[in-house]
């Protein structure tokens, strides 16, 4: 894998259609809705592999534009609900690893399941809860998580090396223990899939996850030695088809040989899209309704 900036330009459009749930011990039912007519409406050129592959339509006039009241710096008012603010918390837990500082949304324990987001590269938790940059999606996923009885967790990573994975992989045994054992979703954007792949070679926390994301990511065309491909953790990517960062090529390559073998698996590419487009449009009620199981 090639290391390089994660500095995020907003862009595109968001996931796909389709999310279904295979029978899980928690999660039975897609997420309840929120603000899905803005969202979760996308226009699909291509779809293939039963759905699990799309491409998806993007043009930046109409979805960062015709969006944000300033272009890549606020999106306009309706697309988000700041209410969700009365349930977020900065804390610094103190994990085996060491002191963690996180931005929570939810409660801290007895939660239905935990959604942990990664940032890339020069970010921190703030980008995470940010509610009003990257057309509101950041406010989508605090909202969506925190109507469904879940709880969100936003981690300044100060590495992406081992010692920012032992972070992580001590946050996801955290939210498992805290929450009774119930789902915890992982999802790495950019530079912070480092962090993703590393966590998946990790024998304790990859048991303890039902599921990641990769949006905008680097590839690690050696997923499929790690604990938790072989235990066919659910994998869902989105991905910008003009990221000059991490080549859009590489990564459906690896999803095409991971779906071919019958592994759980799912692709976004926003057409035109590029490195910071995932962040801004991946469509996360989709994706979780697929990935909390």
């Amino acid at each position: 894998m090639q290391m390089s900036t994660a500095h995020f330009r907003t862009a595109a459009i968001s996931c796909v259609l389709f999310p279904f749930l295979l029978a899980p011990a928690f999660a039975t039912d897609a997420l309840k809705p929120f603000k899905d007519e803005l969202f979760s409406s996308q226009i699909v050129l291509e779809s293939r592999d039963g759905g699990d592959f799309t491409k998806v339509d993007y043009q930046e006039l109409r979805d960062i534009n015709g969006r944000d009241s300033i272009p890549e710096r606020r999106v306009k008012d309706r697309y988000v609900s700041l209410a969700v603010r009365r349930a977020q918390d900065n804390q610094t837990l103190q994990l085996p690893s060491g002191p963690l500082e996180v931005a929570r949304v939810g409660k801290d324990s007895g939660q239905a399941f935990t959604v942990i987001f990664i940032h890339g590269r020069g970010g921190d938790r703030r980008l995470g809860i940010n509610d009003i940059t990257f057309g509101g999606n950041f406010n989508r996923l605090k909202n969506l998580v925190f109507a469904n009885g879940g709880t969100y967790y936003a981690p300044s990573v100060k590495s992406f090396d081992e010692s920012g994975v032992s972070a992580v992989a001590a946050l996801i045994d955290h939210a498992s223990v805290s929450s009774g054992g119930r789902p915890v979703v992982l999802a790495c954007a950019s530079m912070g899939s480092f962090i993703c792949w590393g966590v998946a070679r990790d024998q304790l926390a990859a048991s303890r996850l039902s599921g990641m994301a990769i949006l905008g990511g680097a590839t690690d065309p050696d997923f499929g030695k790690s604990v938790a491909a072989k235990r066919k953790l659910p994998v869902w990517f989105t991905h910008g088809s003009r990221d000059s960062v991490y080549a859009a090529g590489d990564q459906i390559a690896l999803y095409d040989r991971l779906h071919q073998s019958g592994y759980p698996t799912r692709f976004t590419l926003f057409e035109t899209g590029a490195h910071g487009t995932p962040v801004r449009m991946s469509d996360w009620r989709a994706l979780l309704s697929w990935l909390v199981r």
